[in-house]
């Protein structure tokens, strides 16, 4: 087994592949947080996906715009449970497809119908860009939506002279339990997790919603110590927006979101050296001379801020700055000692009578 990861803590915030994710990361020694920030639910009532079909039917799609996987299965499954799944199957064969992405084009695919196109980029934009330059007046465009509508795609592609069916198959709702969330959301700001998993951008803009008035505190984490790590760049345009450098893969996949992480997080990692041994500093574990020591949230926040300038003296009072609110100058000495024990080298953190602590550099 892998380790790559150990030390780290990552939040997840995807729902329905969560576990699949989790597992991926967790087989590389992470610790995972879980915390869904948005649940993907059925219509309640399904009329109007119903009328969007038959509206399908009765104007045959010059143009199909598959977006999610998810959402096509869902669509001919719903059409198969109406008796309308040869008819759908018949006018859909004959439409010029465009498949967002590998999911969409998979779910397309297994349906035995035929993609013409895909963006390299994923995103709705250069589909719009695609099929305004190919020309769309005159045309009828069936819409798969994902989640919420997509008002700016529709209004685009009509100002082109296209009639544009949208097609709601499923929509976004918060997660049943928030609390997760919340948690996630107050470790973020506290900087206890070293990256932030994103599938979606529906979910990235959930997660900021979600943190009210510590929004700014959760954005200015991801804009420095806390990586934010979406699966592509569609998913990540909500926090690029927000002025957050995000990493994503070159490929919109699990697999390759979970590489890109293991070759992030531990450039990321600060190394020192004091009293003779080598320390790496990760999420909640210093590697010391090789071995892993996990550390408590305190301690770790101590070192964290003792190895930010080596050798220079830090006072309780600084250090007090670091631990949690509501924390004394006693806890400062509790932390020191814990992270002694928790390092098994007693040497690195040195007291200075009357000053504070250094990490004791040689």
């Amino acid at each position: 087994m892998r380790d790559e990861l150990a030390g780290f803590t990552i939040g997840v915030t995807a729902d329905r592949r969560r576990d699949e994710l989790a597992a991926l990361l967790q087989r590389r020694g992470a610790r995972v947080v879980l915390a869904p920030a948005l649940r993907i639910v059925p219509l309640a009532d399904d009329s109007e996906l119903r009328d969007a079909t038959r509206a399908c039917l009765d104007r045959r799609p010059d143009v199909l715009m598959a977006n999610t996987g998810i959402g096509m299965r869902g669509w001919l499954e719903a059409a198969e449970g109406w008796g309308l799944a040869e008819s759908l199957h018949a006018v859909l064969s004959q439409a010029y497809v465009v498949a967002r992405g590998p999911k969409a084009r998979g779910a397309i695919r297994a349906a035995g119908l035929h993609d013409q196109w895909s963006p390299d980029s994923e995103s709705c934009d250069e589909v719009i860009e695609h099929l305004v330059r190919r020309g769309v007046a005159g045309q009828v465009i069936a819409m798969q939506l994902h989640g919420d509508r997509q008002p700016e795609c529709t209004e685009a592609l009509e100002a082109a002279g296209a009639t544009v069916i949208e097609v709601p198959v499923y929509r976004w709702a918060p997660p049943t339990d928030p609390a997760p969330l919340h948690r996630l959301i107050d470790l973020v700001a506290g900087r206890l997790v070293d990256a932030v998993t994103f599938t979606s951008a529906p979910a990235a803009e959930a997660l900021l919603r979600a943190a009210g008035d510590r929004t700014e505190t959760v954005l200015e984490a991801l804009r420095g110590d806390v990586l934010a790590s979406c699966v592509g760049t569609v998913t990540a345009e909500p926090l690029v927006r927000r002025g957050v450098p995000v990493s994503a893969p070159s490929r919109a996949r699990l697999g390759a979101l979970v590489r890109q992480i293991v070759d992030e997080l531990p450039r990321r990692t600060v190394t020192v050296k004091a009293a003779g041994h080598l320390l790496t500093l990760r999420g909640h574990a210093a590697v010391v001379d090789g071995e892993l020591r996990p550390l408590a949230p305190a301690p770790m926040a101590v070192l964290r801020a003792l190895a930010a300038t080596p050798g220079k003296v830090l006072s309780r009072t600084a250090l007090l700055r670091t631990l949690p609110r509501g924390a004394d100058e006693h806890a400062v000495e509790m932390a020191v000692a814990r992270l002694r024990v928790g390092l098994d080298a007693p040497r690195v953190v040195q007291t200075v009578v009357k000053r504070g602590y250094r990490l004791r550099v040689e």
